[in-house]
């Protein structure tokens, strides 16, 4: 926003407020929204791919997928101080500042995903420790292994694109991604089904597409931002003045946005490992259902990424009244955006689910999962934003805590109580999570209302 857009914002009503942060934020949150709806799609698409290939496989997929997601979300919360920073840096008129960010970002955004790689090496002996079947561990544990090789490219994009979407630049990285959906259809093809005489690989096959495909987009955001048009503005180049402080101000926003990520996609993980408990079936049916939700879900990354950035710029200002409309208007957009998104899955769960299998067990699993996923939706969705408001205020640990308490002492009693005691199975996973999405709501809408209406500092 520029300080001509502020003069006119400040001497507007709170309507004109409300309307205009809306407008921008649909302005922003919607190509975000899609670029992270095109990254999910990737494993929506090896889902479905995997899926008309065997539930076995599927399943070792869906355990694999599991684990990698925790370690990605960790990295993507580590690294959201890049978005914080950036909007800062630009609505306190310190352009050059942004570079340096960016760049200090990569670096650690890299190391990130040399220490998950490594981690994913033990893979097969953390399911046999959690006492998951020999053979799904085996086969879980390879395809993780395979991939893993694509999360250092994977954090290195997701750096660039938080860069540029808090200055206001979210299509290259749709773009981008877009582009990869198309190369990891054609790779799935090649490498999941044997095409050409190339050899089977079911579902490792289609993890070492998608991670050929990760290192794709690394290179292509990171080419994109050196030869921006405006890129000796922004810093992305030359020597990095007080990396030390800037890379000191990204751990302290990252560890406890990365233990919140790490918590919640933990959290979400357990479900799928309880899955594995009632057998294959069960995983590939909890798999799918959550790739729905999951879906309906980058709606409110989206919004969130954007509410995020507005409360930034707003505190970059030190713009209080700002700030709080930022928020509010997010959560607006999100409530009335997954309303939709819960009519449509519960109207058609099994048009949507058929989409990834036609195995009649599964389906039976995953079709009233989803009923119950569709009302999850809406809490799920403002959970996420308000999460993305108080990201932008930089109050990240009262948030972590509130999420540790409805993750971990809320959703995962909640769920094996419902699934195992209670005897509801695969959809008692799902009504845990229900349980869990919405405390998380409660306590973090109370928590954006209070720190709105504290004085503004600047990180």
């Amino acid at each position: 926003m520029s300080r001509q857009e502020t003069i006119v914002v400040g001497d507007a009503g709170g309507a004109a407020l409300l309307r205009r942060h809306l407008v921008m934020l649909v302005r922003l949150g919607a190509p975000v929204t899609l670029s992270r709806a095109a990254a999910l799609m990737l494993f929506v698409v090896d889902t479905a791919m995997i899926g008309w290939v065997s539930s076995l496989e599927l399943a070792y997929f869906g355990l694999a997928n599991a684990v990698q997601m925790v370690m990605m979300l960790i990295g993507i919360g580590m690294l959201v101080g890049t978005a914080v920073l950036t909007a800062q840096a630009l609505g306190a008129d310190e352009p050059r500042e942004c570079g340096r960010v960016w760049r200090v970002a990569v670096w650690h955004g890299a190391g990130l995903g040399v220490l998950f790689t490594l981690l994913a090496l033990g893979g097969e002996s953390f399911f046999l420790a959690i006492g998951q079947d020999p053979e799904l561990a085996a086969g879980a544990g390879q395809v993780l292994i395979v991939l893993s090789l694509g999360l250092t490219g994977q954090m290195i994009y997701i750096a660039s694109t938080l860069f540029l979407e808090a200055l206001n630049r979210p299509r290259p990285g749709l773009v981008v991604m877009i582009a990869a959906n198309v190369a990891n259809v054609g790779l799935n093809w090649l490498f999941i089904y044997g095409t050409f005489g190339l050899p089977e690989g079911g579902a490792t096959g289609a993890v070492l597409a998608t991670s050929i495909v990760r290192w794709g987009i690394a290179v292509a955001l990171v080419v994109y931002i050196l030869n921006m048009a405006d890129a000796a503005h922004y810093g992305v180049r030359g020597a990095v003045d007080g990396a030390r402080a800037i890379g000191r101000k990204l751990r302290r926003l990252g560890y406890p946005l990365g233990l919140a990520q790490g918590l919640e996609s933990a959290a979400f993980a357990s479900l799928t490992i309880m899955a594995g408990y009632l057998g294959p079936a069960a995983v590939a049916g909890f798999q799918i259902t959550m790739n729905v939700v999951a879906f309906a879900f980058m709606a409110a990354v989206g919004i969130g990424t954007a509410t995020a950035v507005r409360v930034g710029h707003a505190v970059g200002r030190h713009d209080r009244r700002d700030v709080a409309l930022a928020g509010w208007s997010g959560l607006l957009t999100i409530t009335a955006f997954m309303a939709v998104a819960a009519v449509v899955a519960a109207l058609f769960p099994g048009q949507l689910l058929g989409l990834f299998t036609a195995d009649t067990a599964v389906l039976a699993i995953a079709v009233p999962t989803l009923l119950l996923g569709a009302v999850t939706m809406i809490p799920d969705g403002a959970q996420g934003v308000l999460m993305g408001a108080l990201r932008g205020t930089g109050d990240v640990w009262v948030p972590t805590a509130m999420h540790l308490c409805s993750f971990a002492v809320v959703m995962i009693p909640g769920a094996a109580l419902c699934a195992f005691y209670f005897e509801l199975g695969v959809p008692g996973l799902m009504l845990g999570t229900l349980f869990g999405v919405v405390v998380a709501t409660v306590l973090l809408a109370l928590r954006f209302r209070i720190v709105s209406r504290r004085d503004i500092r600047r990180l």
